[in-house]
């Protein structure tokens, strides 16, 4: 059976019980705070177990992409070494909001396997909660009886905590679950070892793949738990792991989801994958590279595909670090020392792009991005070797410190288990225990810069949890604090989040941020609203400090100032994305975007550099839209489809509900959620102040508006006054165009008259060469830039052999250091000019480089070049 025919017959499966599918959502995950990217199927229903939200169906059946590379759940270091863990993975699910419960998932569960999709009853194991005394939770007793109803006692396992009870994080929703593990051994092996006794043992033929939770408590701040006053479903079936058990293969790379992209690796590295192989022998670790390379390039295809380009922080940093993990395992087993990953994305659309459109309509930004990735870190390998060969030169004894391996590590993204394999092959050992040391320091900075914590929220006025944003119609109401709670992190310190009945403030996202203002308070004080975010369908305000009369009705105004600027912004970046669209092309794509009250920011899609007289052109075109005053003409509640069908553009990595709110002005129409000003004459001006590039075929333009535009020229025109009056002329540019020329014919007179000197210099020069062990040796201070040294050494280097140079220089304040050493010399006597420099550039307080024939070194200290001339005799003795 295909695994697109498996992945097919699971949701109409649980269609026919009168589940409603819903399609994945993105893997990267924008509105929530407490994760980076989607590592559950039920993460985007969330608001749904907190009671915050109504789901459109009380039974949902989907399959999701979920990455798990970071936090709790984190199986990075496990991919590649085993047959069954993934970074990026699909989990097929079917959910219950307050409907079914423990018999009909049980049940179902049960008939999906064994009937529909035929698995032997006999190599299914089950496991049940056994209870806790320290929760004061008993035994599953409900689960225990249902499956008894169903398997022999003998196939049913008692789970602990740890493996039977679900959380979705330390506070929240959790529940007891049971799981369902198949034995997929050969017939011997069963008789030596009953399944049973294998089960979570990490055996790579007897895994889990299915779980299936059922929500009843909530987990509270202090830990103590309480009932849910609804119960739920939440099951997750592993569907990689199916497709092994479904297919009658020992690995999940052995199913048809992994093994197009095997062949190809095989084909493009001239490799060959053993899936029998151990990960110990050389065979095998050629077997493991392929495995990650197989499962990481899923990851990175599908993050970036919705919206997550590889950086160096955040969710970025993760997908660069899941990247950089296959191409070093490419380059140390595959040979590999040029870009190829990227090759893989053509067989990877064509294989999953039926099911998941969007790798097929961002394939070009993909391979592009990736392939800019590769190149930029084998250029990091190959400068981190040089790094790594300097260290080892300056070791004593053969333990090469762990600090140093980490610098590499921190600083120059050099992989620590690609530092160990090279010293291990060059006789060295590596301090592991200081490097993990200062690993631990980081991580430790890192957890306590983000870390937040958060109380029970106190919840004022009950069944009221769902806010209505009323902020398109109202800067100013009354309102109720329903419910608040007190938050504490590093960053920020003491905070409180206030939850409303209903408010004016617009929380942040569609990449405008959170709007801010003040609640007064009936006393009379006034409380400052400071940030306003959404979470889990909660519009949540911050403050400094709590209203005193919280339980009285308040009065929420938003800073209409700072909305205003942040709605001018906001659609600006409607006008300037059709504007690039008509300009550039429509390969156009927004791929980001950041809206603030003072600038914007805007990423898409295009292949070159816009030129000059492009960004011209966009301005021209919105600031044309802006005075043609535009009306905003808005649709708050239209349906997704209808939406698409007249125009509008939905942005890839984004969630849309069945309706959305469409915006446009004139010919632009988009489907978003943010604020807009009623007519574009309130934008007054556009203009850009930067186009840059941020990654492969993507660019960046920041601009502004409004004020903004307005205080921008007015110090350009001060600037002008300031330059005509410093030149006095009414014409600057005919000045400057002047100015400019006279300076570089006095650049080249000045260069001429410096190269007369050196020839003159030359021949003073050759009459103090001394002899030193057969070399001829200078060392000299003298009244030339780097060029003309360099001139000097060349011309001098060669009219004389074997000869040995060091030339230094104090040049408006900066000291200066040239290293020449005759070829010959550096191949007879090993003599190094690079490694002179270097260790001379003490004495000037700097340092430097280059070959072994010709080498320099600047530094701030010019009183350092006469010792560091005496110096250099020692390295001829």
């Amino acid at each position: 059976m295909k695994s697109q025919e498996i992945r097919n017959q699971f949701l109409e499966f649980f269609k026919s019980k009168k589940h409603s599918i819903v399609p994945s959502a993105p893997m990267v995950i924008k509105d929530d705070p407490t994760l980076m990217f989607t590592n559950a199927g039920m993460n985007q229903f969330k608001e749904f177990f907190l009671g915050n939200g109504i789901p459109k169906s009380n039974r949902i059946t989907d399959t999701q992409k979920c990455l798990r590379v970071s936090g709790k759940h984190n199986d990075l270091e496990e991919v590649g070494m085993d047959t069954y863990h993934h970074t990026m993975f699909e989990m097929l699910g079917n959910w219950s909001f307050g409907d079914y419960f423990k018999k009909e998932a049980i049940q179902w569960a049960w008939e999906l396997l064994t009937e529909v999709y035929g698995i032997d009853k006999d190599i299914l194991y089950v496991s049940v909660f056994e209870g806790a005394k320290d929760e004061n939770l008993d035994m599953d007793q409900k689960a225990y009886d249902l499956w008894t109803a169903i398997v022999p006692e003998e196939r049913i396992i008692m789970g602990n905590k740890k493996d039977n009870f679900w959380e979705m994080g330390d506070q929240g929703p959790c529940g007891p679950c049971s799981e369902i593990h198949v034995d997929i051994r050969s017939e011997e092996e069963k008789a030596k070892t009953p399944g049973r006794d294998l089960v979570n043992m990490d055996h790579p033929q007897v895994v889990e793949i299915w779980n299936l939770v059922f929500m009843q408590y909530n987990r509270k701040a202090d830990g103590s738990l309480e009932k849910l006053p609804a119960q739920h479903v939440d099951t997750g079936m592993g569907f990689e792991r199916l497709c092994m058990v479904l297919q009658g293969v020992k690995s999940n790379y052995d199913t048809d989801v992994f093994t197009p992209l095997i062949r190809e690796i095989e084909t493009i590295t001239n490799s060959t994958y053993d899936k029998n192989s151990l990960p110990t022998n050389d065979d095998g670790k050629v077997s493991v590279a392929i495995r990650v390379i197989a499962d990481h390039v899923r990851a990175v295809s599908f993050s970036i595909a919705d919206g997550q380009l590889p950086s160096n922080t955040g969710a970025g940093y993760v997908i660069r670090r899941i990247l950089r993990r296959a191409i070093r395992y490419g380059f140390t087993f595959l040979d590999t020392k040029e870009p190829f990953i990227y090759k893989l994305v053509e067989t990877l659309s064509k294989q999953m792009s039926k099911a998941f459109p969007e790798l097929k309509a961002q394939k070009n930004l993909i391979t592009n991005v990736i392939k800019e990735e590769e190149q930029s870190f084998l250029r990091t390998l190959d400068q981190g070797l040089v790094l790594l060969e300097n260290v080892i030169k300056n070791t004593k004894g053969n333990i090469i410190s762990g600090e140093k391996a980490f610098e590499l590590y921190d600083t120059f993204g050099f992989p620590i288990d690609l530092t160990a394999l090279i010293l291990s092959e060059q006789g060295y050992e590596l301090n592991e225990k200081a490097f993990e040391v200062e690993l631990q320091k980081q991580k430790d900075r890192s957890r306590a810069a983000s870390q937040v914590t958060a109380g029970d929220w106190k919840i004022l006025l009950d069944g009221t949890t769902t806010e209505n944003f009323i902020g398109y119609d109202h800067l100013k109401t009354n309102v109720k604090v329903t419910r608040y709670r007190k938050v504490n992190s590093k960053k920020d310190g003491e905070l409180y989040q206030l939850v409303f009945d209903k408010t004016p403030f617009y929380p942040e996202g569609g990449g405008q941020v959170g709007d801010k203002g003040y609640l007064e308070v009936p006393n009379g004080d006034v409380v400052y609203i400071i940030d306003t975010k959404k979470e889990n369908n909660l519009i949540i305000h911050f403050t400094k400090n709590l209203p005193k009369h919280i339980d009285e009705t308040l009065t929420a105004v938003v800073d209409e100032k700072q909305r205003s600027r942040s709605a001018s912004n906001h659609t600006a970046t409607h006008l300037m994305h059709q504007a690039l669209r008509t300009i550039l092309g429509t390969h156009v794509e927004q791929k980001g975007s950041m809206v603030h009250s003072g600038n914007l920011r805007f990423d898409f899609s295009h292949f070159a550099k816009m030129t000059t007289e492009e960004l011209k052109e966009v301005e021209h075109f919105v600031n044309a839209r802006i005075r043609e005053q535009l009306p905003l003409e808005e649709q708050r509640n239209i349906s997704y489809d209808q939406a698409i069908e007249e125009g509008a553009i939905a942005l890839f990595g984004e969630k849309y509900g069945d309706t959305v709110r469409a915006i446009r002005f004139g010919e632009s129409m988009e489907l978003c959620g943010g604020t807009h000003v009623k007519n574009t004459s309130s934008i007054w001006h556009f203009k850009i102040v930067s186009e840059s590039a941020i990654a492969a075929g993507i660019r960046r333009i920041e601009a502004i508006t409004g004020d903004a535009a307005k205080e921008f020229f007015t110090t350009q025109s001060e600037a002008y006054g300031e330059v005509k009056a410093v030149l006095k002329t009414k014409d600057p540019l005919k000045t400057i165009i002047s100015l400019q020329e006279e300076n570089s014919s006095l650049k080249k007179q000045i260069e001429a008259l410096l190269k007369d000197k050196a020839k003159n210099l030359k021949g003073d020069l050759k009459s103090e060469f001394e002899d030193v062990n057969g070399v001829k040796f200078l060392a000299k201070k003298v009244d030339l830039d780097a060029a003309g040294i360099k001139d000097l050494s060349f011309e001098l280097g060669g009219e004389l052999e074997n000869v040995v140079m060091l030339f230094g220089s104090d040049q408006k304040g900066k000291a200066l250091l040239s290293c020449y050493i005759s070829k010959n010399l550096v191949e007879e006597k090993q003599l190094n000019a690079g490694q002179m420099v270097r260790e001379l550039g003490k004495y000037i307080q700097g340092g430097g480089g280059g070959q072994p024939f010709f080498a320099t070194a600047g530094g701030k200290n010019p009183a350092g070049i006469e010792e560091a001339l005496e110096n250099a005799k020692q390295y001829l003795k």
